[in-house]
């Protein structure tokens, strides 16, 4: 089944999977049975470099596109292909450079504006630290012309600077990320996560000719390195991400829109997980009209879980917290709504890509492994996102000098009516 950039297989083929998985002894064992779905092999790319890796999906219009990184000995490439007609099309470079930071869990993200234009974000080097970084944003209008990369934040300190979200907010993209400046103090260089200061979360948005219009501090206390997620609803746009209390505990906040403002962070529900670092796990989030659906990972009391919250008022309050995982999971999660009652989950555990239906009511669907995966941070986060009709996945394979990106799609009629 598996796909390989510079292969294609477009046959369908059937995977029979059948999972039983230990629980622990505090956890009640659920009966998995066998069940079969198509699992559709994704199109093909032929990439000029044997290092492949950082895959992004994105959708806009019904339209899908993949971004990835070529690393060489040399420099780092950032490049993007739009599928057409079932196959994806020639990869466009977007950005390239030498002093790049290119990190298994940070990222680089391309979304598209309303009118189809592009905008993208990578990480560059801002100075000799480790965790000395810049977040550079450029944008396109004809998919091939670039604008000149500009560093997205003000602040001019050398510090971290990542982990983007973006979501396109009515003419405009949304940009969110996690912020260092408060880090460093004076004549001090802050050492890797070891901060003087607390890791705040900011937020901006950037119009398609590149100007940023209006920026704003979140929250002045956030977890280190774990990913953010946005999304925009009805009543506007959600940011998730990892909190930080000052005693350790690092569950998950959320801050929403509201009447022209940002709220002050809520939980989204109290894990009460209590970790002395970060965990690099940040949470997902997805919304159709006013439901709104987060799926996060938490080990509270030694026990991992990837839990989901669904709202049915644009996240002003959740439902009951209901778990999807199997008993040993490692988290990497992702969220899509398939439709007004049912998400699917996207998890990582016991060396496997795992993913389920969930709906409103919190009924689970059968667990399905949709590919075996290293645990090791080479293998990265497996990404997803909706088309019409389909679930589209990518993930990185392979270690050291030796990645490949590979593809694949399930049928979402296959997934709400099995």
């Amino acid at each position: 089944m598996k796909f390989i950039f510079g292969k294609i297989n477009p046959l369908l083929i059937t995977l029979t999977l059948l999972l039983i998985l230990p629980f622990s002894c505090k956890e009640k064992t659920e009966q998995v049975e066998k069940q079969q779905v198509l699992f559709q092999s994704g199109p093909g790319i032929k990439v000029d470099s044997a290092d492949a890796q950082l895959p992004f999906l994105f959708a806009h219009n019904n339209k899908l596109y993949l971004s990835w990184v070529e690393n060489s000995l040399e420099n780092s490439k950032l490049y993007f292909s739009q599928m057409r007609e079932g196959s994806f099309g020639s990869p466009q470079l977007v950005a390239e450079g030498e002093d790049w930071f290119v990190n298994w869990a940070d990222y680089p993200q391309i979304t598209a504006f309303k009118d189809g234009s592009l905008m993208a974000v990578f990480l560059k080097k801002s100075g000799p630290g480790t965790f000395s970084y810049d977040i550079m944003y450029s944008v396109s209008k004809n998919f091939r012309e670039w604008s000149k990369p500009k560093i997205l934040h003000d602040d001019q300190t050398q510090t971290e600077h990542g982990f983007v979200s973006m979501s396109p907010w009515e003419e405009n993209i949304l940009i969110t990320w996690l912020d260092g400046r408060d880090t460093q103090t004076k004549n001090t260089t802050a050492t890797p996560h070891h901060h003087h200061g607390q890791m705040t979360l900011r937020a901006a948005v950037v119009n398609n000719e590149g100007h940023k219009l209006e920026e704003w501090l979140l929250d002045d206390r956030v977890c280190d390195c774990c990913q953010t997620g946005s999304t925009v609803s009805n009543s506007g746009p959600l940011v998730v991400f990892r909190d930080r209390s000052e005693n350790e505990i690092r569950d998950i906040g959320l801050v929403r829109w509201n009447e022209g403002e940002w709220n002050q962070t809520q939980p989204v529900h109290m894990d009460l997980w209590e970790i002395a670092a970060c965990p690099v796990n940040g949470p997902r989030i997805s919304s159709l009209d006013s439901l709104v659906s987060i799926a996060w990972f938490t080990a509270s009391m030694d026990q991992p879980a990837v839990n989901v919250a669904f709202s049915k008022d644009s996240g002003a309050t959740f439902d009951k917290v209901v778990r999807s995982d199997l008993g040993n999971p490692i988290g990497r999660v992702a969220v899509e709504i398939l439709d007004e009652n049912t998400v699917f989950i996207l998890w990582m555990e016991n060396n496997s890509i795992m993913g389920r239906t969930v709906d409103a009511s919190g009924r689970l669907g059968t667990p399905l492994e949709l590919t075996e995966s290293a645990t090791n941070r080479s293998s990265g986060f497996p990404q997803m996102k909706k088309t019409s009709d389909k679930l589209w996945f990518a993930w990185t394979v392979g270690e050291n000098d030796f990645k490949e990106i590979q593809t694949a799609s399930i049928s979402i009629q296959s997934l709400i009516h099995p």
